[in-house]
């Protein structure tokens, strides 16, 4: 089976309450929720927090939270991996056959069910740990640069500022959408960013994180065109 786990934790700083936050007419969290669902590939959708209130807004959208995270897994250190291994873990106890199991996050309202599918079939493609979604920076970062502290600007990479864009490798980041993986990979904590990982790429105009109020209005201002009618 397929399972799908919805970290969503109540202590978001920098935009407080962001996981049940209305975003174009919904909780947040709602939007992966509803794609997790419309999808079918999932025999079990389960969110991961702490927080009652989340807790419940997940429940009546069609979510389950057959368990509270744990505090120690609910501060601002821990890492997405040891979440959604310690779901796994949950799942493995309950006698669940799980074959791979899928982190959607919370506040990926852009997620896509075609994409879902086709990242559970880029984990079918090969011996993968993980297939998760990407996009292409959308400048060079080999000719980035920062300012320094007397003000002027220095190269990451000075050796590249001859150097045309069209020449220089294609670079990636991670979409913040969804991540596929094995249930041992998970649990062993397998580094996501790696060799044994397979990238499915989203197009530039469908990704936007969202971690800031700043973030969040460009969300705002993108989906009309993104989510179509559904909004």
């Amino acid at each position: 089976m397929n399972i799908a786990i919805i970290p969503a934790r109540g202590g978001s700083k920098r935009i407080p309450r962001k996981n049940i936050k209305n975003f174009c007419g919904k909780p947040m969290i709602a939007w992966s929720i509803e794609a997790a669902k419309t999808s079918g590939l999932f025999n079990h959708i389960i969110v991961s927090t702490d927080d009652a209130e989340i807790a419940e807004v997940a429940t009546q959208w069609g979510a389950n939270v057959p368990f509270m995270r744990p505090a120690e897994l609910s501060d601002d250190y821990t890492g997405t991996t040891e979440v959604i291994a310690h779901a796994t873990r949950w799942a493995s106890d309950q006698g669940y056959d799980v074959d791979a199991v899928c982190c959607i996050y919370a506040t990926a309202p852009f997620v896509q069910v075609e994409d879902l599918k086709r990242g559970r079939k880029a984990l079918e493609s090969g011996d993968w740990a993980y297939a998760f979604s990407v996009t292409e920076f959308a400048t060079p970062i080999f000719r980035a640069f920062k300012q320094a502290a007397d003000g002027g600007v220095e190269m990451f990479f000075p050796e590249h500022f001859s150097t045309r864009s069209q020449d220089l490798p294609t670079a990636l980041h991670d979409a913040g959408q969804f991540y596929w993986g094995r249930p041992t990979a998970w649990i062993e904590g397998k580094r996501i960013f790696d060799r044994h990982s397979i990238p499915v790429v989203m197009p530039r105009w469908r990704v936007q994180d969202i971690d800031t109020q700043e973030d969040w209005e460009r969300a705002e201002i993108l989906a009309p065109i993104i989510m179509g009618t559904k909004i």
